[in-house]
């Protein structure tokens, strides 16, 4: 009890009149006695209290009592909703707080609009579509008709449970209160902004050719481009355009308008700015005794251009094998990949000499492992020159016939002896790796087998002789006895 409704005798006032009430033992006390006679004594009429007074101290005490539920309520919003479950919420709030719990449930999702893209998981998949909890009070459900741009194609080929992705919010609530969403149309605005953010940045993008029409190439984006014949490979009239078809290609942005839908695309300069890119790169890493790998790009008469990464170097054809090369494409050719020894480096001029038969097994380390002083061999004959004969023996080794050793006649030819590609049977009469000299007989190999023909010949011959010789028997000598005795 307050004591500002106790009055200063202890008794307790009327909150809202300020009286005293009478206490029981007060109106339960008996009157007093008279003597017949005497006047009675009437007590005063009690006053009625004011009826204004009464309305205004009772105005007064609501308000007191309204404060601290104001405060308690400002409090509540600051911290902001309360995660309490709804339906217990509803029960126990009274009719005035219940709307305010409804709003703050719906203020603690986001407020989605149409047209917006944003993220969400993919919680299931059915034939009715695809359901994707992007955070509101309800998930959002794709159609199979918003799902892909191929319209052929399996919703669980497109998406999976668990997998997020990008969708556009069609409707945020539809007729029936659904969240209809679009992952096709999502799809499309990524691809724009990728394609426009590409023109402002110079990005390269790849890109499948999809088609070939007059005038160029239609390649897929996630949105239509075109490739002009000008701009594809080196942007030669004559390219063939349809070898293209079904390959992915680099590609860099020239024009876009999305309002007409137009993205105009060059493959030329794209693959001109990654060349550009590769020459930096790969020129810091060259180094002479290095072996790099490359791409045959051209032959010449004299050689082959090799691409190794921006950089184009020559192999010379005296360099592409231990034995001698009359054509590079004996050895190579277009487009195939090998390794290359890079002998000499000059940048400045953009010069850079290769070797590929310093990183093959040299013939010449075993040689005298395989033929010697005194053989016998055989060999093709590789070119005839003015003062002798080339042969090619086994393991790629090339030896020379001098004149000399042509024929034991002379004036004779070497024409008229060998042909190029005849094998002929030579001898060894010097062997020397470390000059990388190998000197042969033509003569020497024929007078031999010539010998050797004539004595088996006569091998032969004795052989035979001995066979048909007759034989003499001990009657023959019997015989011979008796008519020399006579």
């Amino acid at each position: 009890m307050s004591e500002e409704n106790v009055n200063p005798t202890g008794e307790e006032r009327n909150e809202l009149t300020g009286e005293t009430p009478v206490s029981e033992e007060v109106q339960e006390a008996p009157a007093a006695e008279h003597a017949p006679g005497d006047p009675v004594e009437r007590p005063e009429p009690a006053s009625v209290p004011d009826i204004e007074a009464v309305e205004e101290q009772e105005l007064s005490v609501a308000d007191q009592l309204s404060e601290p539920l104001a405060s308690s309520a400002d409090a509540a919003a600051e911290e902001g909703p309360q995660p309490t479950d709804v339906s217990e919420a509803a029960e126990s709030a009274t009719p005035n707080e219940a709307p305010q719990t409804g709003e703050d449930y719906e203020r603690s999702f986001p407020q989605l609009e149409k047209g917006e893209v944003i993220k969400g998981t993919v919680v299931h998949i059915d034939r009715e579509g695809v359901l994707v909890d992007v955070g509101a009070k309800s998930e959002g459900i794709i159609k199979p008709g918003e799902l892909s741009k191929d319209a052929s194609a399996q919703a669980e080929d497109v998406v999976s449970v668990g997998q997020e992705i990008d969708v556009l919010v069609l409707e945020a609530e539809s007729a029936d209160g659904s969240l209809l969403l679009s992952k096709k149309r999502a799809d499309f605005e990524k691809a724009w902004d990728r394609v426009i953010e590409a023109k402002e940045t110079g990005k390269i993008l790849q890109a499948m050719v999809t088609d070939r029409v007059r005038g160029g190439l239609v390649v897929d984006l996630g949105i239509r481009g075109f490739v002009p014949a000008s701009h594809v490979g080196t942007g030669s009239l004559k390219t063939n355009l349809d070898r293209y078809v079904g390959q992915s290609i680099p590609l860099k942005v020239i024009e876009v308008d999305k309002d007409r839908r137009k993205v105009v695309l060059s493959h030329r300069l794209a693959v001109e700015e990654e060349k550009v890119t590769r020459k930096h790169e790969t020129a810091a890493s060259l180094k002479v005794g290095q072996i790099k790998h490359g791409v045959v790009r051209r032959l010449t008469d004299y050689g082959a251009f090799v691409d190794l990464g921006g950089i184009d170097g020559l192999l010379h054809i005296s360099e592409m094998a231990w034995t001698r090369v009359n054509h590079p494409s004996e050895v190579l050719k277009e487009g195939q990949e090998i390794d290359v020894m890079i002998l000499k480096l000059d940048l400045e001029r953009e010069r850079v000499s290769l070797g590929l038969r310093q990183i093959l097994p040299d013939p010449w380390t075993d040689i005298e492992k395989t033929y010697r002083v005194g053989d016998i061999i055989q060999g093709t004959v590789a070119r005839i020159v003015p003062f002798g004969v080339f042969v090619q023996v086994k393991g790629g080794v090339e030896g020379i016939i001098p004149n000399v050793e042509l024929s034991y006649r002379r004036g004779v030819k070497a024409s008229d002896l060998v042909h190029p590609g005849e094998a002929v049977d030579v001898k060894v009469i010097e062997l020397r790796p470390d000059e990388r000299r190998l000197t042969l007989s033509l003569r020497q190999a024929r007078q031999e087998e010539e010998t050797r023909r004539e004595k088996k010949a006569v091998e032969e011959y004795h052989a035979r002789s001995e066979r048909e010789a007759p034989r003499y028997t001990i009657g023959d000598h019997l015989k011979s006895k008796e008519e020399n005795g006579s």
